[in-house]
């Protein structure tokens, strides 16, 4: 049974290391191909799987979590980790 965690970095940094993180890179694009492009990855993955996404558009960096928690996906970490550049981490919660 995996051990169970309770903080959400704790639990991204978890599944990355267990090889279970896909990466999408969606620098350039813009609303509403940031969430299209977040949305049709998700439903191409198994419940449990963990995406990274990459992103450069500050308004995604607000709608993509909004949208993905709408949709019933768990948000596990917003990031800014550059002037003009965020990575988004999000869990496969929901078909």
């Amino acid at each position: 049974m995996p051990e169970e965690v309770s903080n959400p970095m704790e639990e991204a940094e978890r599944m990355e290391n267990a090889g279970q993180k896909r990466n999408l890179d969606i620098r350039g694009l813009v609303c509403p191909y940031t969430f299209v492009k977040a949305k049709l990855a998700i439903e191409d993955m198994e419940l449990g799987e963990v995406l990274e996404i990459v992103l450069d558009y500050p308004e995604a960096v607000h709608n993509i979590p909004k949208s993905m928690q709408d949709h019933g996906q768990k948000v596990l970490k917003v990031e800014q980790t550059g002037p003009k550049e965020w990575i988004i981490v999000v869990r496969k919660e929901k078909d």
